[in-house]
């Protein structure tokens, strides 16, 4: 791999990445929508001359794949989402998003980029590659449920791939910076719905009716007793409530309680011992208050589990074009992301590259309505997908 060569390129191509991601946070589309996005993304790679192009995924028009053949040689995936999520957003720049209710507020703008620069990279490099790169451009990252890789990979887009990467640009890690981790690096995610039955009545007859809404207050503490006193401290997993809804008025007990959650966890034994722990906890408070509750526990995403042999090569890659003193190892993270989901059927590494610069306002977390980049971030970007492209080519041969 030639990294001054391929870190060169990505220089050049700077100016123009920065104009593709802007143009495409001006004109965001959430989740299962992103077929404007995914038209803009087919045009610049038949440009491009690829094969294979298909769009359309999930029974929509948005999701885009696209092949680089270049002989025979093992097929190395390099995978991009394209989905913006439902924020306002309060940045005030130029390129500000023009959907109201829509905001490229996690960074998928700047992936796009990266992958549309590393595609225009790999093509020009294509007579000294043996192999093929597939890209993959995927809708609905952000939605959980269905799921963008699910959908795309009952549709085709992983066949015969050996291997497969993708990154984040990451606000809390500082310009420049790449991190990978070998194993679990991100959590898995589901959904938690509870439903606690009361009686209903008056609010100052309390003693004639069944209050679900103290068997739910006592409930949302108890689970928090599940990680603290159930769980190895060893292992890592939360429990969080993120809605409560009940009644309709002040002086009115209600007849029952609904509650959501999201429960998120590393390790398979964990993830699925949980069910059982928040139905008896739910099941022992509401008859204790003389309620009753139902627990459902939805699985949606499975955690990312970075193959050693993959990340060792994008570390490697990563070394060459960042440097050892900018290259790390990241911290397990309990956030989530469906790339997951490809690492269940084929090998391959997750990796964060840093896109925060308190000095250019790209310091505030993702999902937030002044959430940005620091656009530098996108020449590290195109250089570590593309050199992760070339180098799992030379390795998995």
């Amino acid at each position: 791999m030639n990294a001054e060569h391929i870190k060169n390129a990505a220089g050049e191509l700077l100016s123009e990445t920065v104009e593709t991601r802007r143009f495409l946070h001006a004109h965001p589309e959430v989740s299962w929508h992103e077929i404007e996005t995914s038209k803009y993304v087919e045009a610049h790679l038949r440009e491009l001359g690829l094969t294979n192009i298909k769009r359309g995924f999930g029974g929509t028009e948005a999701g885009v794949t696209a092949d680089l053949d270049c002989g025979d040689g093992p097929r190395v995936a390099l995978r991009s989402d394209m989905d913006a999520l439902p924020v306002r957003e309060e940045n005030d720049v130029p390129y500000r998003s023009q959907n109201d209710g829509a905001m490229h507020a996690c960074g998928h703008d700047g992936h796009i980029s990266i992958l549309l620069g590393a595609a225009r990279i790999l093509k020009s490099m294509a007579p000294s590659l043996r192999g093929s790169i597939r890209f993959i451009f995927q809708p609905a990252e952000e939605n959980g449920d269905p799921s963008g890789a699910r959908k795309m990979i009952e549709d085709g887009a992983i066949e015969g791939v050996d291997a497969i990467g993708g990154l984040h640009l990451w606000s809390f890690v500082e310009t420049g910076k790449v991190q990978w981790r070998q194993g679990p690096v991100m959590a898995s995610s589901d959904r938690l719905n509870v439903t606690i039955r009361g009686k209903g009545g008056h609010g100052a007859m309390p003693h004639m009716a069944v209050d679900p809404i103290v068997a739910a207050a006592n409930y949302v503490s108890a689970i928090q007793t599940i990680t603290s006193r159930e769980l190895d401290p060893l292992d890592s997993a939360v429990v969080s409530i993120g809605k409560i809804s009940s009644g309709d008025t002040f002086n009115i007990i209600p007849e029952r309680v609904a509650i959501l959650g999201s429960l998120r966890s590393f390790r398979d034994e964990v993830r699925t011992s949980q069910e059982e722990r928040l139905r008896r906890i739910g099941d022992g408070i509401a008859s204790a208050y003389r309620c009753t509750a139902e627990t459902r526990v939805s699985y949606m995403l499975p955690s990312v589990v970075n193959d050693p042999k993959i990340t060792e090569i994008l570390r490697d890659a990563a070394v060459e074009i960042a440097g050892p003193g900018l290259t790390e190892e990241s911290p397990p993270l309990m956030v989530s992301e469906d790339f997951g989901v490809y690492l269940e059927h084929i090998p391959g590494t997750f990796f964060f590259v840093g896109a925060g610069n308190p000095a250019k306002g790209a310091d505030f977390p993702h999902h937030s309505p002044r959430f940005n980049i620091d656009e530098d971030a996108l020449a590290t970007g195109i250089s570590m997908m593309t050199a992760f492209g070339v180098s799992a080519l030379e390795k998995l041969r």
